[in-house]
């Protein structure tokens, strides 16, 4: 089953699909759509359009960092992830690095290894990036 989220309806221009069983060895440079089935070895990054979309589907694996404005994920992604606008994490989501993002949305299920970002607005890399100051169990404390 596909996952049906923001990222579904959102984005213009040519679909680019890695179905299931491709495998790309090397970086990839697009516009438009980008959805990945298959296995991409190597970094996304979304070139000169605002609109961009990377959905990496149940079943895809990317081993490389992923950066454009919309990134929804519900397969696999060991590397960086960096969205500057929107990033949706889907219940099947495993990303074994850390996000950046201005709007994240991450359903029951997903799961991030690693640290959640915030770009605090601004667009490019690094941009604005809250870095943490104490860990979170400092913060709570049990009675």
């Amino acid at each position: 089953m596909m996952w049906k989220g923001f990222g579904s309806s959102a984005g213009q221009g040519e679909t680019t699909l890695i179905a299931p069983g491709a495998v790309i060895d090397g970086s990839i440079t697009f516009a438009g759509i980008l959805e990945i089935e298959g296995r991409v070895n190597g970094n996304i990054f979304a070139a000169g359009d605002e609109q961009a979309v990377v959905r990496v589907l149940q079943g895809g694996h990317v081993h490389g960092n992923v950066s454009a404005p919309l990134i929804v994920v519900n397969g696999t992604v060991t590397g960086n992830v960096h969205s500057t606008d929107h990033a949706e994490l889907a219940p099947r989501a495993v990303i074994n690095g850390d996000v950046r993002y201005n709007l994240l949305e991450m359903s029951k299920g997903a799961q991030v290894n690693g640290r959640l970002l915030f770009n605090g607005g601004s667009s490019g890399p690094g941009a604005g990036a809250a870095e943490p100051t104490q860990s979170l169990s400092d913060d709570l404390e049990c009675s």
